[in-house]
């Protein structure tokens, strides 16, 4: 717990520091001279803690970070080199493999690329009606399920003394590429971040590992990697998701006791409603400020809109796989197809209610 706490003491003061020079009009003269008198003034008093020195330090070292000024965000564009071979040749995968409706081929691209420009104006408002939105976005989530597809593909190489520090370093690399090749966008620099130090700490047993500490030290890396980051929706709100996914969601979750075995569906509903409500708890201010919307269906659009496309993408995986060495059966193709559609279909359904 000490050291969640200590992260929170650097990362958040960091973050607020970095926050206030992006996003106030003063300049560094005045926060310098602001900063100075409050640290006089509690250093005469007689206030100051250890953890309030290192707070204060790292907040500072945030308004000097912030005051690194970039471009305005813009949206990733398309990679070059190597990754961006490597994405031309996944969309062409895609688009020839023979599925009976042609939209599940440009959804297939919209979830495994980013490339949504393929998809038509009704698939998309019916996705933004639904308030499934994040779906089509590239983020966290999709890089989440490639994680968990490459962890299960290199699992083959055992969990020995040497193979498992090898196979973390196989992972990371290869999620890395999956980030470059996409565009890398905040939220999938953030999940990237998280499973690169999820894998180093796996190897440092004797280490207990806090979800809020890698949170914090994440969001520390990111900032001051790209400062300006910070006034991208996407960092935002993928950064907030997964602060009530850490915060929030066990609390909520624990009200629904598990089984003391087996597999219980009223627990599978109930904990995926408590991680739905607790992602659209620290997001739906923001989302609020911003476009002035709730999405007032989003508790069902999750219970089954997440599962399918967690299928549906293991299941595209696969089928681009063999498809890409000429064996893919008709029948997998048929079932990308019809999963594909079915995801379409509910969502349409779901935002006529909206």
């Amino acid at each position: 717990m000490d050291e969640a706490r200590d992260a929170v003491m650097i990362s958040f003061p960091f973050a607020a520091g970095v926050a206030l020079a992006q996003f106030c009009p003063f300049s560094l003269f005045h926060y310098s001279l602001a900063l100075t008198a409050v640290l006089m003034l509690l250093m005469l008093g007689g206030r100051l803690s250890g953890r309030v020195w290192f707070a204060l330090l790292f907040a500072a070292i945030g308004l000097l970070c912030g005051e690194v000024r970039g471009d305005s965000f813009a949206s990733p564009g398309i990679a070059g080199g190597l990754p961006g071979r490597a994405l031309a040749r996944t969309n062409a995968l895609i688009r020839g493999i023979p599925f009976a409706h042609g939209s599940t081929n440009e959804l297939l691209r919209a979830l495994l690329t980013g490339q949504r420009d393929g998809l038509s104006r009704e698939t998309v408002a019916a996705f933004r009606a639904a308030g499934a939105s994040h779906i089509l976005a590239l983020s966290g989530l999709h890089l989440g399920i490639i994680y968990l597809i490459i962890g299960k593909i290199l699992s083959l190489l055992g969990n020995g003394r040497i193979m498992a520090p090898v196979r973390s370093g196989l992972i990371i690399a290869a999620c890395a590429f999956y980030a470059l090749m996409t565009g890398a966008a905040p939220s999938i620099v953030r999940a990237l971040l998280f499973i690169t130090l999820n894998e180093v700490l796996r190897h440092f047993p004797g280490r207990r590992k806090s979800p809020l500490a890698i949170w914090c030290c994440a969001l520390l890396m990111q900032l001051a990697a790209c400062p300006w980051v910070i006034s991208s929706l996407g960092f935002q709100l993928s950064y907030l998701a997964m602060l009530g996914i850490f915060v929030f969601f066990p609390r909520l979750d624990a009200f629904y006791p598990r089984p003391e075995k087996g597999w219980s569906l009223m627990k599978w509903t109930w904990s995926s409603m408590a991680l739905s409500i607790s992602c659209q708890v620290f997001t739906a201010p923001l989302v609020w400020l911003r476009f002035r919307t709730f999405p007032q269906h989003f508790l069902l659009t999750n219970l089954i809109a997440l599962p399918l496309t967690s299928i549906l993408m293991f299941s595209a995986v696969a089928c681009m796989a063999l498809s890409a060495i000429d064996i893919c059966p008709g029948w997998m193709v048929r079932a990308v197809d019809t999963l594909a559609c079915a995801l379409q279909d509910c969502l349409s359904i779901i935002a006529d209610l909206a």
